[in-house]
């Protein structure tokens, strides 16, 4: 890894520069974020984060949708969600991978989960220790128990497909969990407008870094993982050189690292024009071996 000190200095730079709040609206923070009631925010977090995979342009009207049919109070709906009379309304809503029965299914075990445990956050944290060094044990037992639910009411059968199983990926699996840890970051960090900080049992140091191309390629340019799988191996690698920077809140950069990545700032292909401009090419071993080309 680079010099530690040179990193940090440009990260803290960057992230401080960087507009936070002007980007929720082209993030599926965004849906969340229409609400006041913490258990509105951690239902529709759950629901938004779960479909945010490919381009926002695509499954945030799907997601549009989906909220629409659920009202003003997404925690009401699931917890008096009856499947012959409100499975109908989500016939002809979809998603790539995700057949309408899978959104069905979704919300079926969420409404599930929250009669017996009255919240998400109550079931997470049935699983959590505060000795576990980080929040991959509750994860686990939180997407086991999920998955344990009996699925025929909404399939016929007790199954679990792959359209449904795509959203309820597990570490234990090797899977970056993506979604699952933009989820946590969401519920538990606070402090810059963007994340809510609902869940305040769990400190932000617990959290594991949302990984996804964005991050793990901007990483790799400036020297924070020379790994080249996308894997949770890397997810915890990144996390663990970020606690170098900042131990108490080392997801912190997260969203404006991803953002640079989704709206081209930091493009695929090296650009004189938009490489000079970034924040972080004092750091770039890209830049840095374009420029050294040129000598």
């Amino acid at each position: 890894m680079q010099n530690t000190l040179l990193l940090k200095e440009s990260l803290d730079r960057f992230y401080k520069s960087y507009n936070l709040i002007e980007r929720i609206n082209s993030d599926p923070i965004e849906f969340p974020h229409r609400y006041k009631r913490p258990e509105d925010i951690e239902v529709v977090g759950l629901i938004s984060s779960s479909l945010a995979y490919g381009k926002v342009t695509l499954f945030k009207p799907v997601l549009e949708r989906i909220f629409s049919v659920m009202g003003k109070s997404p925690y009401d709906f699931i917890l008096q969600f009856d499947l012959k009379k409100d499975a109908p309304l989500f016939s002809d809503i979809k998603y790539r991978m995700n057949k309408s029965e899978d959104i069905v299914c979704l919300i079926y075990l969420l409404g599930k989960a929250v009669k017996e445990h009255s919240s998400l956050q109550r079931l997470f944290m049935s699983f959590y220790n505060p000795m576990d060094k980080d929040v991959v044990p509750a994860l686990s037992g939180f997407v086991d128990y999920l998955l344990k639910i009996n699925t025929s009411p909404v399939y016929g059968k007790d199954t679990r497909p792959f359209g449904l199983l795509q959203f309820l990926p597990s570490p234990v699996k090797g899977s970056t969990c993506k979604r699952f840890n933009m989820f946590l970051r969401w519920m538990v960090r606070s402090g810059d407008g963007v994340d809510f900080g609902i869940w305040r049992d769990i400190p932000p140091s617990k959290l594991i870094i949302p990984l996804d191309t964005h991050i793990a390629r901007i990483s790799r340019n400036i020297g924070l993982t020379e790994r080249k799988s996308v894997d949770w191996r890397m997810a915890k690698e990144l996390t663990e050189n970020l606690k170098m920077f900042d131990p108490d809140d080392p997801v912190k950069y997260d969203f404006a690292l991803c953002h640079m990545g989704i709206s081209g700032e930091c493009p695929n292909v090296p650009s004189a024009e938009k490489c000079k401009r970034c924040n972080l090419s004092d750091i770039c071993l890209v830049l840095e071996k374009e420029e050294a080309g040129k000598v």
